[in-house]
């Protein structure tokens, strides 16, 4: 899988309340190489999103964004599709634009955390059958994705604290900084 492919199905998957359900049965029916790819992909977006910039604009957007929430949120993010990642990772003042209640989870938020087990959801249907955890084959995954590249994300060294939030971001807070999603 290439990250054209990569990007049609996420975009396919946009179309389905459960985004991250259709991922992984369309997964399932690939072969384990292709999950791997997909998830090798997936990683590298994750990666080159944990950004402090971004982490701030989800902070405003959200009235605060612990470590697990800034996970869903780029989970979400991911799962916009490539013109909108990239346009949000380029300027995070455009969610904005974007955001309305329509691209947003059940609770109002931008968080989809599911989305960030799909891949290994579908790897462990390939290698048994069902998503139960299984501490050997998350192993055997992880070491797939080690031979392929996926490095670790780096410390974020954080440019803003709280309080700058409201002049780096005049756009975000105008719209949600009295009133935050969620």
């Amino acid at each position: 899988m290439d990250q054209k492919e990569f990007w049609r199905l996420i975009e396919r998957s946009r179309e389905y309340d459960d985004q991250a359900y259709f991922l992984t049965e369309v997964l399932a029916k690939k072969e384990v190489e292709e999950v791997l790819d997909f998830e090798f992909l997936f990683q590298k977006l994750m990666n080159s999103s944990y950004k402090s910039r971004l982490w701030g604009a989800a902070f405003v957007l959200m009235g605060g964004c612990s470590d697990d929430a800034f996970d869903y949120f780029r989970g979400w993010l991911i799962g916009q599709g490539e013109d909108i990642f990239y346009k949000v990772m380029k300027d995070p003042e455009f969610l904005v634009e974007y955001i309305n209640e329509d691209n947003l989870d059940d609770e109002g938020v931008p968080q989809n955390e599911e989305l960030l087990s799909a891949g290994f959801d579908a790897y462990s249907l390939l290698k048994t059958g069902d998503i139960e955890w299984d501490d050997n084959i998350y192993n055997e995954f992880l070491e797939a994705l080690d031979k392929r590249g996926v490095e670790p994300m780096t410390d974020i060294e954080f440019d803003w604290e709280e309080e700058d939030l409201e002049n780096l971001f005049p756009i975000l807070w105008e719209r949600f900084g009295e009133e935050p999603l969620g």
